[in-house]
């Protein structure tokens, strides 16, 4: 391993998305309460095990996908369709509408949250690049 020599400058360091971390972690608790819905729409709703397994665990896993892919912007439009999914699951099983809202009001916390950080943060790095010279 090589030392850097005395006047070189650091490699930049990645920095990582509040945003994107926040939102992820939204989805991701968000899958898991999705695939728990998949036996109380057997047992509770009755539907038919084939359309409960496609429904519920296909949002779960739609959830976890999206997480991975939210670098980019578009993943972010696939997130709020499916906080539209968890809630419009509220006409199979009705306490969806409370937790599908709940869900979408902690993905827009996290999503608009994060974007303010987001800017505030590039605004500080560029005032202290200014500064600098």
């Amino acid at each position: 391993m090589t030392d850097p020599s005395p006047g070189s400058a650091p490699p930049p360091v990645q920095e990582r998305s509040p945003r994107r971390g926040m939102c992820a972690a939204v989805l991701s608790l968000e899958a898991i309460t999705l695939g728990l819905t998949t036996p109380v729409m057997i047992t509770v709703a009755d539907v038919g095990t084939g359309t409960a397994l496609a429904v519920g665990l296909g949002l779960a896993v739609a959830c976890f996908l999206v997480a991975g892919m939210l670098r980019g912007e578009w993943a972010y439009a696939l997130g709020w369709l499916l906080q539209l999914g968890a809630i419009g699951l509220g006409l199979v099983v009705p306490l969806m509408f409370f937790l599908g809202s709940v869900f979408a009001l902690l993905w827009g916390t996290a999503y608009f949250l994060g974007r303010k950080i987001e800017r505030e943060r590039a605004a500080a790095y560029a005032a202290r690049r200014g500064a600098d010279g």
